[in-house]
């Protein structure tokens, strides 16, 4: 893993329609995330957090909610990956709604030929506007990055799929639409939902993905924090309850850390709002650590 960081927050809150998530990036910096990399030794530019625009009057209306507002954000967002790749730094990426994986993909797969996708995630993010029941874009990144959805969000990849069905692994589904467990059955995904981590163990769940993953060039993992049970992480906006556990998601980091084939990464879904005392923020920072390499001794 590059021991040069380029940390990035995106404070996008319109991929959806509770408040708060902007709020995510100030809520994971002062939870302390910075002194926590530099003390593993990390080099790390913070480069603030990227403008956003406001909701559009025009949005009003669209089936996609606030459409023309997240793809401009993503836009933005894919510029700055491509330009941190070029720079030879890691990419950290707080967000915001998980709509803003649209862009962190966009970007980072221009400087890979076969990129995978680690999707931590309570939810599988693979509808469309043609499936949704709400139109909230952060229910759509993941389909969008495979290239299915709205020609405004797949284009910003330059109309090509930032990413093949072949190399994407879920992990934690356990709030599926019917229709995204047809794109699943159709495209072949791979997904690890609750019953295959609570039969098999998280051990042998990252023991798996990881030789999955093995024939890609890097990998980037997006971690929704709603993936955690609401219990270790009531600061998301879709909470589910059943979810993994604090120290299963710390075991996962920790295999992830061993292998040293994360790329890039980004934290999204954080909502102080609906925090308990920055609680949330604190168990990002936390995975965070362990994934860049922290250990107990």
């Amino acid at each position: 893993m590059l021991k040069n960081l380029s940390m990035l927050g995106v404070p996008l809150d319109l991929g959806q329609n509770r408040r708060g998530v902007d709020m995510g990036p100030s809520a994971i910096r002062y939870a302390g995330v910075l002194e926590r990399l530099q003390a593993l030794g990390y080099q790390v530019q913070d480069h603030g957090d990227l403008t956003v625009p406001k909701r559009y009057d025009q949005d009003i209306g669209e089936d996609l909610q606030h459409l023309q507002a997240v793809v401009e954000t993503n836009r933005r967002l894919a510029k700055k990956m491509d330009e941190m790749m070029s720079a030879d730094a890691f990419p950290l990426v707080f967000g915001g709604d998980h709509s803003i994986s649209i862009g962190t993909l966009a970007g980072i797969s221009q400087h890979y030929q076969n990129l995978g996708v680690i999707w931590y995630d309570a939810h599988g993010d693979l509808n469309t506007a043609e499936t949704s029941p709400s139109g909230n874009i952060h229910g759509m990144p993941l389909a969008v990055s495979l290239g299915r959805g709205h020609d405004s969000l797949t284009e910003i990849a330059g109309g090509l799929p930032a990413i093949k069905p072949e190399n994407v692994v879920i992990i934690g589904a356990r709030a599926l639409d019917a229709a995204e467990k047809t794109l699943i059955q159709e495209s072949g995904l791979k997904v690890f939902t609750m019953h295959e981590v609570d039969r098999l163990g998280m051990s042998e769940v990252m023991t798996q993905t990881n030789a999955y993953l093995s024939h890609c060039d890097g990998i980037h993992l997006s971690l929704d924090l709603d993936g955690l049970d609401p219990i270790d992480a009531p600061g998301v906006g879709t909470p589910v309850v059943g979810g993994l556990t604090y120290r299963e998601s710390h075991l996962a980091m920790e295999m992830l850390a061993e292998t040293t084939d994360i790329t890039s990464c980004e934290f999204v879904e954080v909502n102080p709002i609906l925090d308990e005392k920055n609680k949330t923020a604190e168990a990002a920072v936390a995975l965070i650590g362990s994934l860049f390499g922290e250990k107990i001794k």
